[in-house]
């Protein structure tokens, strides 16, 4: 069987009682669909080797949509209830060569720490399943007809939370022997009506389910109150040649010659993209996409664009600003401004007011005067998540 580990994440359900008119899924938190943060939070631990995603009938193309892209190993249709989705998933593991492990988690908690993860995963070696878990802090009372009745002793209880890792065999064996007509809170029960350990690690209070609509209010206040602004910037340099065609922001400018470059050399998304890949700390444009490599020769640079991007999207981050401003004598950027805009907003994925795009001359100084080429200096402003 093989050894790597699948995450299993189910997102089956309607969660009506978040309120709303599409399910809590695939609503937005920090501008992104709950489903989306959580793949994220799994994609990007380097014990993961494939994830499993789980949705309620005719919710394939939604999840699609809200997943933008983001590589998940298959995206299978669930059943009426949890347990039967979780069953779902599990035998399209099994069908698909198995794993080692696995990691069964609910979307409905998008915040997940690396550390949990890696808690989980090592306990596996001890015990064929593990939980994480938080310990009561509240007093807890019986309800007796809306009336407090006795207090119960929370000593020895704990708060069970998911992702819930288990060796795949023993929670596959445990499903298939489940009787069904009844139904588990959760698959660690499954495992233990078989006879399996579970071992309990520290959970997390980032973990929290979002069932209310309250809950996205807190998250959302969560989101904004651990996010860090960086700025970054960018410059660049080409010159003019003949025979060569000017390509600004991604329009292609009318002009009597154009810049030169291994690219489209568009001058201004060059600065650009330094400026993204600076704001990340993730070096520059050429140690991504060196001028050495043929695979860029010619290549339209919107390209180098969309991969910055994504690379901001990777890190959960939101491009809040750009401002781009050209250094040229010639020609005027004025009359192709606005496109220039908006081309760089369809780029990115922003609204309008988020581009700057200006242009200014030198006073016919220096290389720019004297019209041997274009410069363009760039400022992007983000914002990052700190929450692991």
């Amino acid at each position: 069987m093989t050894e790597k580990t699948v995450a299993l994440l189910v997102a089956a359900g309607q969660g009506s009682r978040a309120g709303g008119d599409i399910p809590k899924q695939f609503r937005l938190i920090g501008g992104k669909p709950v489903l989306a943060h959580a793949v994220d939070a799994l994609a990007r631990h380097p014990a993961i080797d494939d994830i499993v995603l789980v949705v309620g009938a005719g919710q394939e193309s939604a999840a699609r949509e809200a997943l933008a892209g983001r590589p998940v190993a298959a995206i299978i249709q669930g059943a009426d209830s949890r347990r039967g989705s979780v069953r779902a998933g599990l035998e399209h593991i099994a069908s698909s060569g198995g794993a080692a492990h696995v990691l069964i988690h609910d979307a409905a908690r998008p915040f997940i720490p690396d550390a949990v993860i890696d808690r989980l995963l090592c306990a596996l070696a001890d015990a064929p399943g593990a939980i994480p878990a938080l310990p009561v802090a509240d007093t807890l009372v019986r309800n007796e007809n809306s009336l407090a009745g006795d207090v119960v002793d929370r000593d020895g209880l704990s708060r069970v939370q998911t992702p819930q890792a288990f060796h795949f065999d023993m929670i596959l064996s445990a499903h298939r022997a489940w009787d069904s007509a009844r139904e588990a809170t959760d698959d660690a029960q499954i495992l233990r009506h078989c006879g399996g350990d579970i071992i309990l690690v520290a959970g997390d209070e980032r973990l929290e389910k979002l069932t209310y609509a309250e809950d996205f209010l807190r998250a959302e206040a969560r989101l904004r109150a651990v996010r860090s602004t960086r700025t970054g910037m960018g410059y660049d340099v080409h010159r003019l040649a003949a025979n060569e065609e000017l390509w600004l922001c991604g329009i292609r400018v009318p002009h009597e010659r154009g810049l030169a470059g291994h690219s489209d050399a568009d001058v201004a998304i060059h600065a650009l993209v330094d400026a993204l890949l600076g704001a990340l700390a993730e070096g520059d444009i050429g140690s991504h996409f060196p001028p050495s490599d043929p695979q860029w020769r010619g290549v339209a640079s919107s390209r180098f664009l969309e991969y910055a991007a994504e690379r901001v999207a990777k890190r959960d981050g939101i491009i809040e600003h750009v401002d781009l401003t050209l250094i040229c004598e010639a020609p005027k950027i004025g009359p192709y401004r606005q496109a220039m805009r908006s081309r760089i907003a369809e780029i990115l994925g922003l609204s309008l007011d988020r581009v700057s795009v200006k242009a200014t001359t030198t006073e016919r100084l220096g290389f720019a005067g004297r019209r041997e080429g274009i410069a363009a200096q760039a400022v992007a402003t983000l914002s990052l998540p700190a929450l692991f």
